[in-house]
C-alpha cells in the first residue's frame, strides 16, 4: 500500500513539474514576443498541445479544401477584412512551438526582402525535407544557398531559356497525342510532356516518357511529394505515419538519377571542357564543379520538381479555364495568327515575349492558381513582423528565432480587398479567371507574387514563362477549339497546386494545321 502511494504521488509530483516547466517557458516565450512587438490572434485548439490542429489541417489537404481552412483560420480569428484588415493569427503547438499564419502583403515582402536575413528555411525545415531534396537550393540557408544559387544560375541565362527547338520536339509528340475532339486527361499528358522536357534541359537528353511512360519513375516522385506535404501537416504526429511508401519511391528515384550522374562523372575534366563550347548541359556543369554524388544527387531531384511539376500544373489549370472560356481561346488564336499568320510557323522567343494577350492568359492563371500555393519560413534570429500585433492588428508582432511563419500566395492573392472596386477601369470580379484585366490593371506590390520574390525569387521564372507560352501558342496553332468535358476547379495541394479530378478535355483540330 505504502508503495503504491509513493508510485502515486511521484507520478503526481513528475506531472506537476513538467507543467510548471511547461508554462514556465511559454510565460519566457510569451515575455520576448511582448518584448519584441507583440502577439496576433490565436488560434483555438480544443486538445491538449494543439494536437486536433494537425488533424484538421491535414484533414483539410485529403478533402481538397486547403484554401478554405486558411480562410478559416484568418476568419475564426478575427483577422480577416471582416476584422481588423490584417490575415495575421498565430497558433501554438506542443511545448514551446509558436507558428504564424499570414497571408499579408506586408509581411510577405519582409519575409522575402526587406529582413531576408532574418528569416529562411531554418534547420527544423532543412531536417525534415532532407531525405527527399537534401542539401539543394530549396532546403538550405546562407552560404550554402548562395552556392547552390550560383551553381545554377548560368543555365538560366537568356541563351538556355530561348533554346525553342528543344521545346519544339517534345511538343510535337505531345499534339500528336491529344486526338481530335475525343476526351484526354490533359494534365498527365503536359507532366509526362514537362518531364521529357526537364530532363533533356538538365541531362542532354529526354526520357522519352511521351513514347514509353515512365510510370514507377512518375509515380514515385509524386508518392515520394504527397507524403512529404503530408508530413509537414501532420506535425508531431508524423511519427505515426508510415513512411514506406516514401522510402520505396526514393528508392526508384534514385534508381533513375543515378546513371546519368555515373555517366557525367565517367567523363575526363578535358571531355566535360570540351562540352561547354557544344552543349553544355546542367549535369555536366555539375561534375565540373563537384564530383560528391550527394551534392549532384540534391540539386537534380530539385530542379526536377521545379522544372516538371510547377510548370505542368501551370499549364493545367490554364488549358482547364480556356476549355470553359471560347472566346479567350478565339481571342489567344488570333494574337497568334496576328504575329505568326496561319502557316504554323513556330514562335521566335521575342514574339512569345511581344504577345500581350498571351502574357495576360498566363498571369491571370498564376494570379488565381499560384503554383506553390503555401510556403514556410523560420526566424533565425530574434525579429519582428510588420503586421498582427496591436489593437488594429495592424503594428509588428514579435518572432522569436525559432518562430515558424507559414505564409499563403494562394490566400493572398484571392483578397478581394486587395483589388480595387469594381468599375470601368476594373470591371471584373477579382475571384473569376478573365485574362483582360490585365490591359487595365497593374497588381499593388507584393500582392502577386507567383514565383515568389526577393533573393529567392525563382531562377528559373523566364524559363517556365517562355516554356509555357510556346505550349500554348504551338497547341493552339494545332486545334481550333478545346473542348469541356466536366473539368472542376476543385483544388488540391500537395507542394504544388493541381486540379483536384484532372483536366478532362478534347481538342478539335484546326483544318490548315500541319499533321
Amino acid at each position: 500500500m505504502i508503495l503504491s502511494l509513493s508510485w502515486k504521488y511521484l507520478a503526481v509530483s513528475a506531472f506537476v513539474v513538467y507543467l510548471v516547466q511547461l508554462y514556465t517557458r511559454r510565460y519566457v516565450k510569451w515575455r520576448k514576443v511582448a518584448a519584441l512587438g507583440g502577439d496576433t490572434p490565436r488560434v483555438t485548439t480544443r486538445f491538449f498541445f494543439g494536437l486536433d490542429f494537425p488533424v484538421h489541417s491535414t484533414l483539410a489537404i485529403v478533402r481538397n479544401e486547403a484554401l478554405e481552412f486558411w480562410q478559416y483560420l484568418f476568419s475564426h480569428t478575427g483577422t480577416d477584412i471582416q476584422g481588423y484588415g490584417s490575415y495575421t493569427c498565430e497558433l501554438h503547438l506542443l511545448e514551446d512551438v509558436r507558428i504564424l499564419f499570414t497571408a499579408d502583403p506586408e509581411n510577405t515582402k519582409a519575409i522575402l526582402t526587406q529582413q531576408f536575413q532574418d528569416f529562411g528555411k531554418g534547420e527544423r525545415f532543412h531536417e525534415e525535407w532532407k531525405q527527399f531534396l537534401g542539401d539543394s537550393i530549396f532546403t538550405t540557408d546562407g552560404q550554402q544557398w548562395h552556392n547552390s544559387r550560383q551553381l545554377i544560375r548560368p543555365m538560366f541565362i537568356r541563351d538556355r531559356v530561348a533554346d525553342l527547338p528543344l521545346f519544339e520536339t517534345h511538343v510535337r509528340k505531345l499534339i500528336s497525342m491529344m486526338g481530335t475532339g475525343e476526351k484526354v486527361m490533359l494534365n498527365k499528358l503536359l507532366f509526362r510532356y514537362t518531364l521529357d522536357a526537364s530532363t533533356h534541359f538538365l541531362f542532354g537528353h529526354s526520357v522519352g516518357s511521351l513514347e514509353v511512360e515512365q510510370s514507377a519513375f512518375a509515380t514515385a516522385f509524386d508518392e515520394v511529394q504527397r507524403v512529404q506535404a503530408l508530413e509537414g501537416r501532420l506535425g508531431p504526429l508524423r511519427h505515426f505515419y508510415s513512411k514506406k511508401s516514401f522510402n520505396d519511391g526514393l528508392k526508384t528515384m534514385e534508381d533513375f538519377i543515378e546513371p546519368y550522374i555515373t555517366e557525367a562523372l565517367s567523363l575526363s575534366p578535358e571531355e566535360l571542357d570540351s562540352k561547354l563550347s557544344r552543349s553544355d548541359t546542367f549535369i555536366h556543369a555539375l561534375a565540373r564543379y563537384t564530383r560528391d554524388r550527394k551534392v549532384m544527387r540534391d540539386q537534380l531531384v530539385a530542379l526536377l520538381l521545379a522544372g516538371r511539376d510547377t510548370t505542368a500544373g501551370t499549364l493545367s489549370w490554364l488549358f482547364l479555364e480556356l476549355s470553359k472560356n471560347p472566346k479567350v481561346v478565339a481571342k489567344l488564336r488570333a494574337e497568334i495568327v496576328q504575329f505568326l499568320g496561319d502557316n504554323g510557323r513556330p514562335p521566335t522567343y521575342q514574339e512569345i515575349k511581344d504577345m500581350k494577350y498571351l502574357t495576360y492568359v498566363i498571369n491571370e492563371t498564376l494570379r488565381l492558381y499560384p503554383i506553390v500555393p503555401f510556403n514556410v519560413r523560420s526566424a533565425l534570429v530574434d525579429t519582428t513582423l510588420p503586421h498582427g500585433g496591436g489593437a488594429d492588428r495592424m503594428s509588428p508582432t514579435g518572432c522569436p528565432a525559432g518562430t515558424i511563419v507559414g505564409y499563403s500566395t494562394l490566400v493572398m492573392q484571392r483578397r478581394r480587398d486587395l483589388y480595387p472596386p469594381i468599375s470601368p477601369s476594373f470591371p471584373y470580379d477579382p475571384l473569376e479567371w478573365v485574362p483582360e484585366r490585365w490591359s487595365t490593371w497593374t497588381p499593388n506590390s507584393w500582392t502577386f507574387i507567383p514565383f515568389n520574390g526577393g533573393p529567392r525569387i525563382c531562377i528559373g521564372q523566364q524559363f517556365a514563362m517562355v516554356q509555357m507560352g510556346y505550349t500554348i501558342v504551338r497547341i493552339l496553332q494545332e486545334f481550333d477549339q478545346i473542348v469541356d468535358h466536366g473539368s472542376k476547379r476543385t483544388m488540391h495541394c500537395d507542394i504544388i497546386l493541381t486540379p483536384a479530378e484532372g483536366v478532362p478535355i478534347g481538342f478539335v483540330k484546326n483544318k490548315k494545321a500541319r499533321v
